[in-house]
C-alpha cells in the first residue's frame, strides 16, 4: 500500500494567506456533493453534512481495500449563491442562500466505487439524504482566494474587499460560484479561531 496522501498539503489551492487575496489556478477536481437551501444553522444543513461524511469514509476505505490507495478525508466545502449576492455582504439574510456542500475525493475514485460506497452506507445506517449525494467534477480555473480567521458571520468585510476592490482593480470579474473551504471543525474550535478559505472564480473583465 502506498503512503496516505493528504491533498491539503499536495494541492496549493488548499493554502491561502490570511486576509490577503491571491490569484490561484485551481485544477479540475471531483467531489461528493449535496444541495440545499436556507440558513446553515438548521437541521436541513446538518442532515446534508450527515449524509456526506459516511460516504466520504466509505470511499476512502474502498480505495485502500481495492486499490492500495489511501488518503486523508478532505474538509467540508461549500458553494454558496443567492439571487441577490448582497445577502452575503450586507443584509446577511441566510434564508435566501442556496448551497452545495462538498468533500473532495481523489481521481482514483470511480463512479462504480462511489455507487458501492453509497450502498455500503445504506446497508448499515441510512442517512436521511443519502440518496441525494452525488459524485461530480468541478472546474474552477483561475480564482481569487484568501484565508479568513474568525466566525463565519465576520466574513463580510473580507468578501467586500475581494469583490469590490481586489478583483476589479486587477481587470477581473467574478464568474462561477462563491466557494468556502472549512479547514476547522466548528464542533471543536471556538468561533474566533475558525479558519476558512474564501474563494471566488474570476475571468478577465470585458
Amino acid at each position: 500500500m502506498t503512503a496516505k496522501v493528504d491533498f491539503k498539503r499536495e494541492l496549493p489551492c488548499y493554502t491561502a494567506a490570511r486576509n490577503t487575496p491571491q490569484i490561484v489556478d485551481v485544477p479540475d477536481l471531483q467531489y461528493l456533493m449535496i444541495d440545499g437551501h436556507g440558513d446553515p444553522n438548521t437541521p436541513a444543513y446538518a442532515a446534508a453534512v450527515s449524509a456526506l461524511y459516511p460516504v466520504a469514509y466509505a470511499v476512502k476505505f474502498a480505495g485502500r481495500r481495492e486499490l492500495g490507495c489511501d488518503h486523508v478525508v478532505m474538509p467540508l466545502e461549500g458553494l454558496w449563491w443567492a439571487d441577490d449576492m448582497d445577502t452575503f455582504t450586507t443584509a446577511r439574510d441566510k434564508t435566501r442562500w442556496h448551497w452545495t456542500l462538498m468533500i473532495m475525493v481523489p481521481d482514483w475514485v470511480t463512479a462504480e466505487m462511489f455507487r458501492d460506497a453509497v450502498a455500503r452506507v445504506g446497508s448499515k445506517s441510512r442517512p436521511g439524504r443519502l440518496g441525494d449525494v452525488r459524485l461530480e467534477p468541478l472546474s474552477e480555473g483561475r480564482c481569487v482566494q484568501a484565508l479568513h480567521v474568525g466566525a463565519y458571520d465576520d466574513e463580510a468585510e473580507l468578501l467586500r474587499y475581494m469583490h469590490e476592490v481586489f478583483i476589479p482593480e486587477r481587470g477581473l470579474t467574478m464568474v462561477g460560484t462563491h466557494h468556502e473551504i472549512y479547514l476547522s471543525d466548528p464542533r471543536r474550535v471556538e468561533p474566533a479561531r475558525l479558519r476558512t478559505i474564501l474563494r471566488q472564480p474570476v475571468a478577465a473583465a470585458g
